[in-house]
């Protein structure tokens, strides 16, 4: 399997692929809860070590151009590692905390919450922490999440089937987005300093930190599934680490390479809107009045964070767009996520 760079049309494929594998992965979760025994934690750890295991596998078969042999400094390779720790450790609240939501507050929510609220915590974090200017369109988007997470949790029936809003799974999910907040914010400033890796290998990496970070929790919660079915719990364990991981995030990193960042963002929408579809449809999940509305309203958030960011790719000079838009998408695990919320680096202005 190859992750060159691809055609565009054939890149945009790529990307509504990945979108499409990661939505699934909730429903693989909610599937395996209760007759498989694993808790999310254990789910966690065994997504991020079959991701690893097959990354690295992805990597040392596929072939590699001659390159110069350097002199890697002591200091550089610990700067390196650094940042590789540092995406793991978010990657790992990112993950865990998805997964625990999942279970909390149903698939639909859950997803939804996590990717509404997350390209909004980046443009508010953004905005304190490396002086970006947030805008109008910034603004009504913090503004519609917040009321799109309002209306999730005050508006939710406590009585309800499958899928009920629960606050602390609101809570949860809020913390994921947090997490991919996070390291969309650093991969974003390791650019601007010049020092980002490889986002491929910056994401093997990332999952063999998570599984690493999560054994102990994994264990102590019950890292072996039960006897009973096991045939069906490995089949879709198997899954979870191929296609939602490795066969996205291969494909996710190979179409983003040649697509703008905005319409990485607007094809990554698929995600939730394939989670939802799964919730209703394979898991029985009851969406309310208030589910609708309040999922509307955070999708409508990243809709004009989109928009903010195609008109400010406008306003840049042609050799910035060009910069911009050849960078990766600061969506993945390398950026992680499940969905990709970055926006194009300005460059500044000279006085």
């Amino acid at each position: 399997m190859s992750f060159r760079h691809a055609p565009a049309t054939r890149g945009l494929i790529y990307v509504v692929v990945a979108a499409t594998g990661w939505g699934t992965a909730g429903a693989v979760a909610a599937a395996l809860y209760g007759r498989s025994g694993l808790g999310p934690l254990s789910l966690t750890f065994w997504r991020a070590a079959g991701g690893f295991a097959l990354l690295l596998a992805v990597r040392l078969l596929r072939p590699r151009p001659a390159q110069r042999r350097d002199v890697v400094r002591p200091r550089k390779r610990g700067a390196a590692a650094c940042r590789v720790l540092a995406t793991g450790l978010g990657l790992t609240v990112f993950q865990a905390a998805y997964f625990c939501a999942v279970r909390s507050t149903g698939l639909a929510v859950a997803t939804v919450v996590t990717l509404g609220s997350g390209p909004v915590l980046i443009a508010l974090a953004a905005r304190l922490t490396m002086g970006e200017r947030l805008g109008r369109g910034g603004v009504l988007a913090v503004a519609g999440a917040l009321g799109g997470l309002a209306v999730l949790v005050l508006g939710g029936d406590p009585v309800g089937a499958g899928g009920t809003v629960r606050p602390a799974g609101v809570g949860l999910a809020v913390l994921s987005a947090a997490g991919y907040a996070a390291i969309t914010l650093l991969t974003r400033w390791w650019g601007r300093q010049g020092v980002a890796g490889a986002p491929f290998d910056t994401s093997m990496w990332a999952f063999g930190i998570c599984a690493a970070l999560l054994l102990p929790a994994a264990w102590a919660e019950g890292l072996l599934p039960h006897a009973d079915d096991l045939g069906r719990t490995l089949l879709l364990l198997g899954y979870l680490a191929s296609v939602p991981t490795a066969l996205a995030y291969g494909l996710y990193f190979a179409g983003a390479a040649v697509l703008r960042s905005a319409t990485v963002s607007v094809v990554a929408l698929i995600e939730p809107v394939s989670a939802t579809v799964l919730a209703v449809a394979l898991l029985g999940e009851r969406l309310t009045a208030a589910t609708v509305l309040g999922t509307a309203c955070l999708l409508g958030a990243v809709g004009l964070l989109v928009a903010d960011e195609a008109r400010g790719m406008r306003r840049l000079p042609r050799t910035a767009v060009v910069s911009a838009a050849a960078a990766p998408a600061a969506g993945s695990p390398a950026a992680a996520g499940p969905g990709p919320g970055s926006r194009p680096v300005r460059e500044p202005r000279r006085r």
